[in-house]
């Protein structure tokens, strides 16, 4: 089946194959037809399936340009509100309405102006279209169409109420479209309360996930487990990766030590802000970190393409948790791993999970010490042919001269991959610290671990009371009673008026530049 046979106008068609759309995915195939018939529709399917198409083709189509909004989205979060109105934007770029997201986070004020010239779509969270309802900038007497988003997610972040009211602000002769990735109870009573006579498109994730994504698990114990990270990403070969966790204080640990060993990682979790989420979505988005450590609640919307590798540092707590985690890797049709860490007591989970979603995950073997050797070095090789190709090399030319005059050149060449390598080799020396790089600064608190104070402490306190952005952190040295932390330059000076005399656990603290430690 192709698009012509979904019955979608001329104009979405257009649309659609020029944002690269070959052929309908099962979702769409099973929810267009029907929705454009006027029907109700329950769609179970996940994010990274086309479900975003699955409603948004059928609203353009059907709705009309007019004073008052004829349709509304509900989204769980901001990120998911903002993407879902993009893809209307690209999918209805012809049909000439307007479509707006609006969402906590943001000024009011922008979104006022929005909603006064009138809009045709919103997309929302439930908090924010709450608002806008009982501010009454927000009327939707002639809304004709209304989509409950990853209902599920939205039922469990405790929003039923919201999607009551709202609801029931919308004529009961709406068309309905609900899509979740699992239908429990919670789920199924809204679409009884909700919906008349729904059409049910049921896709089994299994057979969408599975198929595109290598899944791995390796045996390790709980202290192996950072060692196993960081052996598997020396050598796969990863440009975007999502690092699961089961806790904050686990996603907060992990992308910490990460840090530490030279990575580029960050974490996400729900004692974020949302403007730290949004920095460390941004940085991941756009290459500037590789490594993102989340949790499940945290990961909620999160649709980021390009993620090479979803690495399962605990196990999933649920088989469905599984299926959303891989799921997004894979996406697009593209290829995907996923990685499992398994300690010897949870084999039990891991055959679960594999009942479950269908699949068998096959064992591996973690890479030996010198098979990540072997990728580093052929990692720099890379870097340098690289370098050499285009040309930037030629100011240290003349350096290079001097020392051939002294060294032969494998001696010199072989020196400078050793101190390449020198830095990561020391951090994977328990208790040995590299020395800080030009950008950072040392700072000392006093306060330290006989008062109470963890790593976690810290980054929040820095993150809350300095606006710090967590990827400015460096080191964080706990002692009994003091506390070296390493910040970027530029924040230093930030943090030291921030920080100092505030109280932290019942101790007012005080915070300077650390004294610069003497050389033997």
């Amino acid at each position: 089946m192709n698009f012509e046979e979904l019955g979608i106008s001329a104009q979405l068609l257009k649309a659609v194959y020029e944002i690269g759309y070959e052929e309908p995915t099962p979702i769409q195939k099973g929810a267009i037809p029907p929705a454009l018939e006027g029907k109700d529709i329950i769609g179970q399917a996940q994010t990274g399936t086309g479900k975003t198409a699955a409603f948004a083709i059928p609203i353009l189509q059907l709705c009309k340009k007019g004073t008052h909004p004829s349709a509304i989205v509900l989204e769980p979060t901001r990120e998911l509100a903002i993407q879902v109105s993009e893809e209307f934007n690209k999918i209805g770029k012809f049909k000439g309405l307007s479509s707006v997201p609006i969402y906590g986070g943001q000024s009011i004020e922008h979104q006022l102006r929005a909603l006064k010239k009138g809009v045709d779509i919103v997309i929302g969270t439930p908090g924010r279209v709450i608002d806008h309802i009982q501010r009454g900038t927000l009327n939707l007497d002639r809304v004709n169409i209304a989509v409950l988003d990853e209902a599920d997610d939205m039922l469990d972040m405790g929003f039923i109420d919201d999607i009551k009211k709202i609801l029931g602000k919308t004529p009961s002769a709406r068309q309905t479209m609900l899509f979740s990735a699992t239908m429990d109870n919670k789920v199924l009573d809204i679409a009884k309360r909700y919906m008349h006579d729904p059409v049910k498109v049921m896709i089994n994730v299994a057979d969408i996930v599975v198929p595109k994504i290598r899944q791995i698990f390796y045996e390790v114990r709980e202290d192996e487990k950072i060692d196993a990270l960081s052996r598997i990403l020396d050598v796969e070969d990863l440009s975007r990766c999502l690092v699961f966790c089961h806790t904050k204080r686990e996603a907060d640990r992990v992308a910490l030590k990460l840090k530490d060993m030279g990575y580029s990682a960050d974490a996400i979790h729900g004692d974020y802000s949302q403007s730290q989420r949004n920095t460390a979505m941004r940085h991941f988005k756009n290459g500037t970190i590789d490594i993102l450590v989340a949790t499940d609640v945290a990961a909620r919307g999160l649709d980021i393409q390009d993620v090479t590798h979803v690495i399962n540092y605990s196990i999933p707590q649920d088989p469905e948790s599984y299926i959303h985690r891989i799921g997004r890797t894979g996406r697009a049709g593209k290829s995907g791993i996923a990685i499992m860490f398994v300690t010897p007591r949870e084999y039990k989970e891991l055959r679960l999970i594999e009942k479950i979603a269908k699949t068998k995950i096959a064992k591996g073997k973690l890479p030996s010490s010198k098979e990540v050797m072997d990728a580093k070095q052929q990692s720099l090789l890379d870097s340098i042919t690289s370098v050499m190709e285009k040309g930037t090399h030629s100011n240290f030319i003349p350096a290079a001269e001097k020392l051939l005059e002294q060294y032969a050149p494998q001696e010199c060449l072989a020196a400078v991959m050793s101190m390449a390598f020198g830095g990561r080799a020391e951090h994977e020396q328990e208790g040995e610290h590299e020395s800080m790089g030009p950008a950072m600064s040392r700072l000392f608190m006093t306060t330290g671990k006989r008062d109470g104070i963890t790593a976690k402490d810290i980054v929040k306190t820095f993150t809350a009371e300095a606006g710090l952005p967590f990827s400015e952190i460096g080191r964080i040295t706990l002692m009994d009673a003091f506390t070296f932390v390493e910040v970027s330059k530029d924040y230093a000076e930030r943090v030291i008026q921030s920080i100092d005399k505030i109280m932290l656990k019942g101790k007012q603290i005080r915070i300077e530049k650390a004294r610069e430690r003497k050389r033997s």
